[in-house]
């Protein structure tokens, strides 16, 4: 069976609230179990629409996350069509931090531009480095909780700290 998605591919995120989020399949690994996704807003009540999200650009993201594929596989993340003339290069790989809290260490992880499932460096950064993303591999459950908490408003209860 061909798979339904592709670089390039947009797709609707059901919100754990309802509605919708969308995001944007930006590489692939081999195998295609692992793909570097860009997510948007805003929340949506339907679909989100193929001709809106074909306008955006990489900064135009709320998240980019290395993310596994079987919401994609399994249809649960449905895909919304195709950016025309995708060029990887305008929605590049990013760098990620992963910290270790209990050495109170960090590194700046690099995965090669091809596949978000091949890390191809990692280097020692300050602890207290920021403006990168968290390096973590999301399953489709936790993308749509993290995607939700970014488009909802603060004061929505999946935002609220427990007392």
């Amino acid at each position: 069976m061909r798979q339904s998605y592709q670089e390039g591919s947009f797709f609707a995120v059901p919100l754990l609230d309802g509605g919708y989020g969308a995001g944007l399949v930006a590489r692939l690994s081999p195998g295609s179990k692992i793909m570097l996704a860009y997510l948007f807003g805003p929340r949506q009540d339907g679909l989100p629409d193929l001709a809106q999200l074909a306008s955006f650009t990489a900064q135009d993201a709320v998240k980019v996350l290395r993310v596994g594929d079987m919401a994609l596989v399994s249809g649960h993340w449905r895909v919304l069509g195709e950016l025309e003339a995708f060029d990887p290069a305008q929605w590049p790989m990013p760098q990620f931090l992963r910290r270790a809290d209990a050495l109170k260490r960090a590194w700046r992880v690099t995965y090669s531009s091809n596949d978000p499932a091949r890390s191809e460096r990692e280097e020692s950064v300050p602890y207290e480095t920021v403006g990168f993303e968290a390096d973590s591999l999301y399953g489709y459950g936790s993308a749509e909780l993290l995607l939700t908490k970014l488009l909802v408003g603060a004061d929505h209860p999946l935002n609220r700290k427990s007392v």
